[in-house]
């Protein structure tokens, strides 16, 4: 298998791990300070926001290189 293509799977793979991972942090933190509806759809919102950055900086450099 070519470097780069392998080095392109772990990234998607282990990027999706860590955020799913990051996922089950903001719901444990949210339960054990009882944050309410409210307060965990705020915790998720803005970790949902990240990955929507991260998202939308991967689809411009794609589009810049000519992908």
């Amino acid at each position: 298998m070519d470097p780069a293509k392998f080095e392109e799977w772990m990234m998607i793979t282990l990027v999706t791990l860590l955020i799913g991972f990051m996922g089950f942090i903001v719901w444990d933190l949210a339960k054990k300070s009882k944050a309410g509806r409210f307060g965990t759809l705020i915790l998720f919102g803005v970790l949902g926001l990240g990955v929507l950055a991260f998202i939308i900086k991967s689809v411009v450099v794609g589009m810049l290189e000519g992908v």
